[in-house]
């Protein structure tokens, strides 16, 4: 079954749901600073709005893929924003990673405007959002959750009610601490393989199936190897999340040394200029003075 969706925000993951949402046979409005961003979906079958408000106007559900609370804030609130024409009981679905208590004051009011809120954050990048295979977490009443999914369900395989408002973004943040310290222990390791002559390429294959395998390893090592820094996410990004992990862990105090160091090495590659970098650009940060230098 089609929905009616409106999409604000289309830059690489907001493209890629939009993609995937157009191709699943939904109707689809989309709005954008960027309006060649907004003319890569037209051109597969979406439609164009002049505003967030427009797009909202038209839809049951609308998506937030946004960079910040003060953006997705703006976007929804301020003029020309989603709350401006939403019909009553509209559903925002909120995929943008953004901090847990940001997440529970917007949906309060939204609920106060008699619109709906989940927050969505995902794992599984562009790649897996085009073939329908994102890993979502979801915050927000129950009922809210489960109609989020009509829409959902063409983008994620799995799709888990974490708790109320602002739980599904708790979930990202200890999703990215995860993915952040396998990024930067696969990185270490390869560099320790190099530098022993082991032929790191094999050890994705040598050691699959074992207790170190992971889906980081098995993608990441052989493009560490390759020094291939083609972007599926950003640097920067990932200061973004760790940052906000660690806000969280300061008002739960909750120890977390492990990401203290992790988060200095992205913010050091960051301040090297690398912040837009892919992932794959931590195996920067372990070249010596005798170190191939990466093209």
């Amino acid at each position: 079954m089609s929905s009616k969706v409106a999409l604000i925000g289309a830059g690489a993951m907001g493209g890629a749901i939009g993609a995937r949402l157009v191709e699943t046979g939904n109707h689809l409005t989309v709005f954008d600073l960027d309006t060649e961003k907004v003319a890569a979906l037209t051109a597969k079958g979406a439609y164009a709005a002049a505003s967030a408000a427009l797009a909202a106007s038209v839809s049951d559900y609308v998506i937030l893929s946004l960079n910040s609370p003060r953006i997705v804030r703006a976007a929804v609130f301020g003029p020309g924003g989603v709350a401006e024409s939403a019909r009553p009981g509209t559903l925002i679905i909120d995929m943008s990673s953004i901090d847990p208590e940001a997440t529970k004051e917007l949906a309060a009011d939204a609920q106060e405007k008699g619109l709906r809120w989940v927050d969505s954050p995902l794992s599984g990048g562009a790649p897996k959002a085009l073939i329908g295979q994102l890993t979502l977490m979801a915050g927000g009443l129950e009922e809210d959750v489960k109609d989020a999914h009509q829409v959902l369900r063409h983008v994620a395989s799995n799709y888990t009610h974490m708790g109320p408002p602002g739980a599904g973004q708790t979930t990202k943040l200890i999703n990215q601490v995860l993915c952040a310290l396998n990024f930067l222990a696969v990185a270490e390791a390869t560099q320790l393989a190099l530098d022993a002559g082991v032929d790191a390429a094999k050890i994705p294959q040598a050691l699959k199936g074992g207790r170190a395998d992971s889906a980081i390893l098995q993608e990441y090592m052989p493009r560490y190897v390759a020094k291939d820094y083609r972007r599926t996410g950003r640097i920067d990004n990932m200061v973004k999340d760790l940052n906000g992990a660690q806000d969280l862990a300061r008002r739960t105090n909750t120890a977390m040394p492990l990401t203290a160091v992790c988060a200095e090495i992205h913010r050091m590659l960051t301040a090297a200029g690398l912040g837009g970098e892919d992932q794959a650009a931590l195996m920067e940060f372990f070249k010596g003075p005798n170190k191939e230098i990466a093209e």
